[in-house]
């Protein structure tokens, strides 16, 4: 069913029995006990959760082709091989091991993880048997309610009736659209995992830099997880993928990073910078929701609200990019480096005032600008 061979899969779970020594030694109380006195629990989260996603991904590849959970080729799709795509529970017990082993329970983190988890099993339930369009829009928008509904919420407006009613509507907004825009990320090798360790690490120093040492070891946790999967995923012989991290994956990660991005605390005094920081950092899934939207109403691919969510088709920015470039390999390196610049933009926009924060917004508009420019005239040509 796919094509990796005896010799291939016995080095896979070679490197899993090394990866599960690692998680052993990590686990000793003298270990942790070791990083947390020196001042490195950060770097302790990010070997434990990196070691479990690494020792993981080999034994769930195993079992999603016995358990039929593979990646058939097809016209919509970029694979042309079968592949296992059961990688996202891989990621989802790296990340929910550091956490449970390190208790980073602070800021309501108790309902995003359960949310999360819900999320991972509707998606693992999709690949298996394709649910419909609107049950899993429908989990989405529970597992966004059970976050607010513990504290998780936007704080825009003022509060009052109507205010409260707006940061409401835009928490779900925000939560539901960063999921489904991730996970239409997860179309090429390496593509979404090494967005959401990117996309952490940019969180992970603008709240390092804002004193919250909770969503640093959150955001270490996602980077450490996606990490150990991501050899997996992208293989840099440029041989294809042993295995996908599936809709179950990309949902979680795109969820979490969404419902980190409300729960941490952009900026003290300076709404400009609150409000900018993540639009930032998550920059490329928003301006691909925007385009693919825009162009299908325009140019009538959808014509209602349903319409758009069971539409499936190449349009993503990474298909264009690979119209455009002519390869897979370089449509996901310019995507990264996109997405490293305006997050490096976010970082220096949180030492900025109100004026300085405007003109760096407007730098990254025009790179974006520039950025469409190119693509649509490459698409012409």
């Amino acid at each position: 069913m796919t094509l990796i061979d005896r010799n291939e899969m016995s080095r896979l779970m070679q490197g899993a029995l090394a990866g599960l020594c690692g998680v052993i030694a990590l686990l000793a109380p003298v270990v942790r006990e070791f990083f947390v006195s020196e001042g490195l629990r950060w770097l302790y989260i990010f070997l434990l959760s990196s070691a479990i996603s690494f020792s993981v991904t080999p034994v769930l590849i195993k079992l999603g082709v016995k358990w039929g959970l593979v990646d058939q080729p097809a016209e919509r799709k970029v694979h042309e091989q079968p592949t296992p795509r059961v990688g996202g529970l891989a990621v989802y017990v790296g990340f929910a091991s550091a956490v449970l082993v390190n208790s980073i329970f602070s800021g309501k983190m108790e309902a995003i993880l359960v949310a999360g988890s819900l999320l991972l099993l509707v998606g693992i339930a999709d690949d298996a048997w394709e649910l419909p369009a609107w049950f899993k829009l429908s989990a989405q928008v529970l597992g966004a309610g059970f976050v607010m509904y513990e504290g998780t919420v936007l704080t825009l407006f003022p509060p009052g009736p109507l205010g409260n009613a707006i940061n409401l509507f835009l928490t779900v907004l925000w939560i539901v659209g960063i999921t489904n825009a991730f996970n239409f990320f997860d179309g090429m090798d390496g593509l979404a995992a090494g967005l959401s360790m990117l996309m952490a690490f940019f969180m992970g120093v603008v709240a390092y830099e804002t004193n919250q040492p909770d969503l640093v070891w959150l955001a270490v946790a996602i980077i450490g997880a996606s990490l150990g999967f991501f050899p997996y995923n992208f293989r840099f012989s440029k041989k294809p993928a042993f295995i996908f991290l599936g809709d179950g994956g990309a949902t979680f990660l795109g969820f979490t990073l969404a419902c980190l991005a409300v729960k941490g605390n952009w900026a003290d005094n300076n709404p400009i910078v609150s409000f900018s920081n993540p639009l930032l950092i998550f920059g490329v899934l928003i301006y691909d929701m925007i385009h693919i939207t825009v162009e299908r109403i325009v140019t009538g691919k959808v014509g209602t609200i349903k319409g758009w969510i069971d539409y499936v088709g190449k349009d993503h920015l990474h298909h264009r990019l690979e119209r455009l470039l002519g390869s897979k390999r370089a449509s996901v390196d310019m995507i990264f480096a996109l997405t490293t610049c305006l997050g490096m933009s976010a970082i220096v926009l949180r030492k900025a005032d109100t004026a300085e924060a405007i003109l760096l917004l407007a730098q990254a508009a025009l790179i974006v600008i520039i950025f469409t420019i190119l693509e649509q005239r490459g698409r012409h040509e």
